[in-house]
C-alpha cells in the first residue's frame, strides 16, 4: 500500500473532522483541548503512522513471499478464489469494503467477549470523552489482530493495494466520524451505516460490567456497517436518548493513565 497517500489522507480527514467539531459540536460544554489529548496525539502518530508502516511493509513483505513460493511450485490459484480480484476497480472496492467490514465486526466481538483480548481493547474504551482523535486510541495489538486476520488474507487473494488503501480511507473516516463530537445519525440509512449517535453506546459503561461474560459482550460492533448489528441482534440505540451517562468501563479510574504502562499493561494481566 502506498501509505504516504494514506498519511495525507489521514491529516485531511482528522482536519475536517476537527474542523467539523470546533463549529458544530454535538456536546457543546466538551472542550477541545481535553484532558489526555497529548497522549491522543501520540497515539494518532503510533498507530497510524509508525506502527502502521512499520506493520505494512511486513505484511507486504509476506505477501511477496508467498507469491513466490506459488510461483516456484507452479501452483495455480483457482479462479474462485481469484472472484475480488477479477472484479473491476469500483466492484473490488464495494467487496472489499464489505468483506473487510463483517471480519472486523466479527473480530469486534471477539475483543470484547475473550478475556485476554479484552485487556488489549481496555485502551480504547478507557475513553472518557468521545471525540474524533479517540478513534485512534487502541493498543498497538489491534493492529496485528486486525491486519493478520483481514488484510492478509484479502491481499494474499490478489485484492491491490490500490483497493486496501481506499479501504483504510473509508475505515478511517467512518470511524473518526463515530467518535466524532458531531450530532450525526444518517436518518433512514443508521440501519445500514454505523454514525455517532450509534457509536457512543458501543461506549457506555454500564454494559461492560452487567451483561454477559462480566460486562465483555457488548453492543454495537460495527464499523463502517451497523447492518450487521441489526442483523445479529446486537445494535443497541434506545429512543429517547442523548448518550449514555458515562462511558468507559468498570473500575477504569484503576487503569494506567502512563503511555509505556498502557503499551505493557495486557501483558501482565492474569487470566480471569
Amino acid at each position: 500500500m502506498k501509505w504516504n497517500e494514506y498519511y495525507l489522507w489521514l491529516i485531511l480527514i482528522s482536519m475536517v473532522v476537527l474542523f467539523c467539531e470546533m463549529i458544530r459540536p454535538w456536546r457543546k460544554d466538551q472542550k477541545l483541548i481535553r484532558k489526555n489529548i497529548v497522549q491522543d496525539i501520540f497515539w494518532l502518530i503510533f498507530n497510524g503512522h509508525v506502527f502502521g508502516i512499520f506493520f505494512a511493509y511486513f505484511s507486504n513483505s509476506l505477501v511477496l513471499y508467498f507469491n513466490e513460493i506459488v510461483s516456484s511450485i507452479s501452483i495455480t490459484v483457482p479462479e474462485q478464489v481469484e472472484l475480488i480480484s477479477k472484479q473491476s476497480f469500483l466492484v473490488q472496492i464495494v467487496l472489499f469494503i464489505v468483506i473487510k467490514d463483517f471480519m472486523e465486526w466479527n473480530i469486534h466481538r471477539l475483543l470484547h467477549r475473550n478475556a485476554f483480548l479484552w485487556e488489549f481493547h481496555k485502551l480504547h474504551h478507557s475513553i472518557v470523552e468521545m471525540d474524533w482523535i479517540g478513534n485512534m486510541r487502541f493498543h498497538w495489538m489491534e493492529i496485528i489482530i486486525y491486519k493478520s486476520i483481514v488484510y492478509l488474507p484479502l491481499a494474499f487473494l490478489g485484492v491491490s493495494w490500490e483497493v486496501l488503501l481506499v479501504g483504510a480511507i473509508a475505515s478511517t473516516l467512518i470511524g473518526h466520524l463515530n467518535h466524532s463530537n458531531l450530532k450525526i445519525s444518517w436518518g433512514p440509512l443508521r440501519y445500514l451505516l454505523n454514525s455517532p449517535k450509534m457509536h457512543i453506546w458501543h461506549h457506555d459503561i454500564v454494559i461492560h460490567h452487567t451483561v454477559g461474560d462480566h460486562g465483555r459482550s457488548g453492543q454495537n460492533f460495527g464499523i463502517i456497517f451497523s447492518i450487521w448489528d441489526w442483523l445479529f441482534q446486537t445494535a443497541y440505540w434506545p429512543e429517547g436518548l442523548e448518550g449514555p451517562e458515562t462511558i468507559g468501563f468498570k473500575d477504569h479510574e484503576v487503569f494506567p493513565e502512563n503511555i509505556f504502562l498502557r503499551l505493557i499493561y495486557p501483558l501482565f494481566q492474569k487470566k480471569k
